[in-house]
């Protein structure tokens, strides 16, 4: 039960943290950019892919061609690439559902966690709190160096993220680390 509590406790550390980092530092907009001239942009793109929401890969070379390395090794050195997260407009204004996501992913994270954390039986306070934030560690580069080395990602975007992830597991650490301990090994007689 004390696993429990403190994953669910670590997630509204974490939680609260997030929240913070978005809403009043400027690590979440980090490498975002305005698009230039983005009125025009806008109308081709609701032109081009309209209501087809999607993540679209350009230029597109099918994965599946036998010659696709060729064909990329050609046209990447003429032509623009990048990634492009499309929704058509929805009317929806709300952020309520993401942010329940938000959490439910968040509480999911800090349980793994607080597992791992109980299994691990490490004695003192800082121990305990740095286990969960090497946990962190791995959680906070999984697919934000990915996507900077693949993707081609900003740079700052992915420090921006790696830190916020991090931080979040270290503010969590240092709650669980107050409910989880590590059990007395019994001295044998």
């Amino acid at each position: 039960m004390r696993i429990v509590l403190a994953g669910i406790l670590g997630a509204i550390a974490m939680f609260a943290w997030t929240s913070i980092a978005h809403m009043a530092t400027p690590l979440g907009n980090m490498g975002l950019s305005q698009i230039p001239d983005e009125a025009p942009v806008i109308a081709a793109m609701q032109r081009s892919i309209g209501d087809h929401s999607g993540l679209y890969f350009f230029p597109w070379i099918d994965p599946k061609d036998p010659k696709m390395m060729e064909k990329y090794a050609k046209i990447m050195p003429t032509s623009p690439s990048g990634l492009l997260l499309y929704h058509p407009p929805s009317g929806d204004t709300g952020m309520t559902k993401q942010l329940v996501y938000e959490f439910v992913k968040e509480l999911i994270e800090a349980l793994i966690a607080a597992f791992l954390l109980g299994w691990a039986g490490i004695a003192s306070y800082l121990g305990r709190a740095g286990f969960v934030t090497l946990v962190g560690v791995s959680a906070s580069i999984s697919t934000n160096a990915s996507y900077w080395i693949w993707y081609k990602f900003p740079c700052d975007y992915t420090l921006a993220y790696i830190a916020i992830t991090l931080i979040g597991y270290f503010a969590a650490g240092l709650v669980m680390a107050a409910v989880v301990k590590a059990k007395p090994v019994p001295t044998p007689q």
